[in-house]
């Protein structure tokens, strides 16, 4: 992957966030789209997920897989996007480093 994309950057919710740092969660789900897609989200690219918008707790990773699902997949899809059907980006992501701080 060429070192000129900057890393894409992917805050999340504190159980969002703890579950990669744990390793129990590899796939993030966001609504396709422009800031969602093949073009946003290839696979190789550096990605820094955040807790939140924090400085404090962030981590780095790449991307492993990118797909777009239909939400009847994911039983939490239709709460947290009011909508009972929609395309989703999943992006799995494999961590390379864990808990950095920004200075």
């Amino acid at each position: 992957m060429s070192s000129e994309i900057k890393p894409l950057f992917i805050p999340l919710k504190k159980t969002y966030y703890e579950q990669f740092v744990d390793g129990s969660k590899s796939v993030e789900y966001r609504k396709y789209g422009p800031g969602w897609n093949e073009r946003t989200c290839i696979v190789g690219r550096s990605v820094v997920i955040s807790l939140g918008y924090s400085k404090n707790r962030r981590s780095r990773g790449v991307i492993r897989s990118f797909d777009v699902i239909d939400s009847s997949n994911i039983p939490s899809a239709r709460e947290v996007y009011g909508v009972a059907k929609i395309n989703l980006a999943a992006i799995g992501i494999e961590l390379t480093e864990i808990d950095f701080q920004i200075d």
